[in-house]
């Protein structure tokens, strides 16, 4: 089967907490498109309550079951909700991936006076001030939970530092004396240990093993598969390896793990890879930015070059390709919308292919009502059931015209009549004439996506004349008899 994977959620999701409920009853149509492996948001309290998607992480053990932070359940539902998601998620056979945002914490229920030093927020490796006392939201007592799952309480010695000094009411970086940022992190902006909030200490020995107690405790509590892990550029790059091997020891299965690096560098995403001894996957985010620069270029990208620089190409195996995420969205701080009328190309692009685990966005496909974006479920259920039924076997590619592409995969003999021929043009239409096997010598195609009406006559040597229309992309099989 060829794996899949879906993000099951939106930035602008209403905050009804109703996606657990959502995604359980989803479940077997999800299952019969295709899809193995889901990845859910945030299931843990945020600071803003029920109101907060997820990553302004305010206790990791509350999954929707204590009354803090102005609300029982998170934006998604209760913990017996999720509990329940996860547990019919499984029975149809799909992987569920648990997003775990270990970077930072915010809502914190004190205030405590810690000596800091204010860095330049372009540069944290240049500090503007000496030390001097600030207020800073570094107390986390849980008065809600208490000490159920466990006893830990969280104070100013667990962070490097703050973007806050409740005394002077201002922003900016302030790094807690006698603390230092961590050095195997990304280098943006001379060191970007530091993103948002309370920044953890991992250096800390009582929150690296508290990080690794709640790590047992959630994947063993939760029964979830594996991981999407939030923010790893801003993490040193040894403690994932250390968590995940840690976690691994408790369980008889293989943890699948895929982190978000958020860089359009292939070079930085490697040698991460390297660092982190191959034990996750990364999203590839260069192979995205090469399908915005395409949307918004007026059919002036170079198409035979829409693999270049990504991971995907340099490797494979370690790649998960995506369309868009809740970042890129629009209005979101890392917006790159890809435009409409690219995604079928984009999706094509991840879905037929043999290489990496490509991941369906949750806002193209049951669209994203606050902005306006519409659901592209039609296009994406047919490019899903095309996966699930025909992309097998060799793939050849045909990426010589910078307009107009396309790529064969000649099937198996597992899969009857699988196989199909992909050709787009971000410009004009087009015609390439590729090989796509002489097990279908004497045959037709036709354009399953139905942009073209014509048929296309396979040869005695398995070779036809596979056409699109401008700005579109066709996708030629033999017959239709198993996706309808």
């Amino acid at each position: 089967m060829n794996n899949c994977l879906i993000q099951y959620f939106e930035w602008y999701l209403p905050p009804d907490s109703n996606l657990w409920n959502k995604v359980s009853e989803d479940a077997s149509h999800l299952s019969n498109l295709g899809i193995n492996y889901i990845w859910l948001p945030p299931a843990y309290k945020g600071a803003a309550g029920k109101n907060d998607v997820g990553y302004g992480v305010y206790d990791l053990y509350d999954l929707g079951e204590f009354d803090q932070k102005g609300s029982i359940p998170t934006k998604y539902g209760t913990k017996d909700e999720y509990l329940n998601a996860i547990r019919i998620l499984k029975e149809n056979n799909i992987k569920v991936l648990a997003d775990i945002v270990l970077n930072h914490k915010l809502g914190a229920d004190e205030c405590e006076e810690v000596l800091a030093i204010q860095d330049d927020v372009n540069n944290r490796n240049v500090s503007i001030t000496s030390a001097v006392p600030i207020k800073a939201w570094t107390k986390y007592t849980f008065p809600g939970r208490g000490d159920k799952y466990s006893n830990f309480k969280w104070d100013w010695t667990h962070f490097h530092g703050v973007d806050w000094d409740e005394q002077t009411k201002r922003a900016s970086v302030f790094k807690f004396y006698g603390k230092k940022w961590d050095k195997e992190v990304d280098q943006e902006k001379g060191n970007f240990d530091y993103l948002m909030g309370a920044d953890i200490d991992m250096n800390n020995n009582d929150v690296s093993n508290e990080l690794i107690n709640w790590g047992k405790w959630y994947f063993e509590f939760t029964g979830v598969d594996g991981y999407r892990l939030d923010a790893v550029k801003h993490i040193r790059a040894d403690f994932f390896p250390e968590w995940l091997d840690e976690i691994q020891k408790i369980s008889d299965k293989e943890i699948f793990a895929v982190g978000e690096y958020w860089t359009i560098n292939s070079d930085i995403l490697k040698n991460y890879l390297e660092k982190t001894e191959y034990k996750m996957s990364l999203f590839d985010v260069p192979l995205h930015y090469n399908f915005f620069k395409a949307s918004i270029s007026n059919g002036e990208f170079n198409m035979s070059e829409i693999f270049e620089g990504t991971l995907v190409k340099e490797n494979s195996d370690k790649a998960v390709t995506f369309v868009d995420n809740h970042d890129t969205e629009p209005g979101q701080a890392l917006e790159s919308w890809v435009l409409d009328w690219f995604k079928p190309l984009a999706y094509s692009l991840i879905l037929l292919r043999q290489e990496g685990l490509p991941c369906v966005f949750y806002g193209d496909y049951y669209g994203i009502p606050a902005k306006e974006v519409v659901a592209k479920n039609e296009v994406l259920d047919k490019l899903l059931k095309l996966r699930k039924y025909f992309a097998y076997g060799e793939q050849i590619d045909y990426f010589y015209d910078q307009s107009v592409i396309g790529f064969v995969r000649q099937g198996d003999f597992e899969h009857s009549d699988s196989g199909l021929a992909v050709v787009m043009s971000d410009k004009d239409g087009g015609m390439i004439t590729m090989n796509i096997g002489k097990k279908f010598a004497n045959t037709m195609f036709f354009d399953y996506l139905g942009n073209t009406e014509e048929k296309v006559y396979i040869d005695g040597e398995g070779n036809g004349n596979f056409f699109c229309n401008g700005g579109s992309v066709s996708v030629w099989v033999k017959d239709s008899r198993y996706v309808n």
